[in-house]
């Protein structure tokens, strides 16, 4: 395990530096480190992909807990129009047309339906590397854009539901949907509450006690804690690694868990783009290469087109929205997932794998030199619509620019922040959180006895 450790290390530092130096984003780099080590290159694999598999699954769990840390559940509320039109747009666009993709190749109802679902969710995990390595995270779109991810990710739960139930009994099965959608709407009941009243409250209370090294380990304590949860109630592990960075950003010492956590995210994230890397086959690109850029395209055309839509529709300006488009022009993590569950169920057709990882490779290359091409395509889309239209976009962009400008300042509270900061005021919340601390310095004074 120390020796697959160093191999990755060396591997994606020397591969990184290489790349930094042609000035090309590192997350390229450490995908061609994975190609390199892994078993398709050279015929031999340098280091255990079960090893690597494993540590990549803990670094999209530490990259998400580390969004979340960066996101506030008022962004997710105050986004809503976007986020819900954004993404329902997105997702029914895609589907439609994935599954006219698999129809096209002769596949069968099932195994397009599962081709669809891997074409509609883009990657959280790559969409805020590129925004973050472009320099782009302070931009207005990425709180629509991040909205909009989060969304997806709690559709994709539902529709992995769906698609079991369709492959299994080749019928749509509206109870266990009904269920899972209920179980989801507790689970998210149960962070609005915990973030509001549990956790920031007890947090403040021992703050004083706090050093960085128990506060971090605090934090990683209470994220595993809740995918463990997420895995329970048939959720997400990813979900449940956002859900506790979402709840932990509500509490006063938020910055500076992340910044303890970007090392760590760091080192971690690396490894899952490697082990992406690992995953392509140089034969099999050669063998359907043609099916590879026909995916590719559609990935990218169909999620400029409908994440436009979706965002323009949602209220966004027509920057903001071509932005958010450009960045989304891949997908990943739930795809592999859907893409793995297809495989398990003995359902789904085995060229679909390699073509699905090896698209993902190639949009995941070509994401960040897109994402460079939204505000010329905006330029050139601007200066040659009709006036009418650019009208309309003038007009949009000034009503967003007076809703920035009407919100509160950093200096004064908003109404939902009064509203929290009395509910987590409330008499039994701090007789709760008294009562636990109570209990807990009880308990080591009888242990220190």
């Amino acid at each position: 395990m120390v020796q697959d450790l160093y191999i990755l290390m060396i591997t994606a530092a020397v591969v990184s530096i290489l790349f930094k130096l042609l000035k090309q984003p590192v997350v390229l780099g450490y995908i061609v480190a994975g190609v390199l080590v892994g078993p398709n290159l050279f015929g031999e694999t340098l280091v255990n992909p079960d090893n690597v598999k494993q540590w990549g699954d803990i670094g999209v769990l530490f990259v998400l807990f580390c969004i979340g840390l960066e996101f506030r559940l008022k962004n997710l509320i105050s986004s809503g129009k976007v986020a819900a039109i954004g993404a329902l747009t997105i997702i029914g666009g895609m589907m439609l047309l994935g599954y006219a993709v698999g129809k096209d190749a002769k596949l069968d109802m099932v195994n397009s339906l599962f081709l669809a679902g891997m074409l509609c969710m883009s990657s959280t995990t790559i969409v805020m590397k590129a925004i973050d390595e472009a320099g782009m995270s302070k931009e207005r779109f990425v709180k629509g854009a991040t909205s909009i991810l989060i969304v997806e990710d709690v559709v994709a739960v539902v529709l992995m539901v769906l698609l079991s139930s369709i492959a299994i009994r080749h019928q749509f099965e509206g109870a266990e949907l009904a269920s899972k959608v209920i179980d989801l709407a507790i689970t998210l009941a149960a962070w609005f509450i915990c973030g509001i009243l549990i956790i920031p409250t007890l947090i403040r209370k021992v703050k004083k006690h706090l050093n960085d090294e128990t506060l971090i380990i605090l934090a990683l304590g209470l994220c595993l804690g809740m995918v463990l949860t997420a895995e329970e109630a048939g959720f997400s592990s990813a979900l449940g690694a956002f859900v506790m960075g979402s709840i932990l950003a509500e509490t006063v010492e938020s910055h500076r868990i992340e910044k303890l956590m970007t090392p760590l995210k760091n080192v971690f994230a690396a490894i899952f783009f490697i082990s992406v890397g690992m995953m392509i086959d140089p034969a099999s690109l050669a063998e359907y290469w043609v099916s590879i850029v026909y995916v590719s395209l559609v990935i990218i055309i169909g999620m400029i087109l409908f994440a436009t839509l979706g965002c323009w529709w949602g209220g966004e300006t027509l920057r903001d929205s071509m932005l958010t488009s450009f960045s989304f022009v891949q997908i990943g993590e739930f795809s592999f997932i859907i893409a793995g569950l297809g495989t398990s169920l003995g359902v789904l057709n085995p060229i679909i794998y390699p073509i699905i990882v090896a698209s993902s490779v190639v949009t995941t290359f070509l994401t960040p030199y897109i994402m460079k091409a939204a505000v010329p395509c905006y330029t050139f889309l601007y200066n040659h619509v009709s006036e009418s239209m650019r009208a309309k976009i003038d007009q949009r962009e000034q009503q967003v620019a007076a809703a920035e400008a009407t919100k509160p300042s950093d200096g004064k509270s908003s109404l939902a922040d009064r509203v929290r900061h009395a509910v987590r005021n409330t008499f039994i919340t701090k007789h709760l959180v008294n009562l636990f601390i109570k209990n807990m310095s009880a308990h080591d004074e009888e242990h220190g006895s």
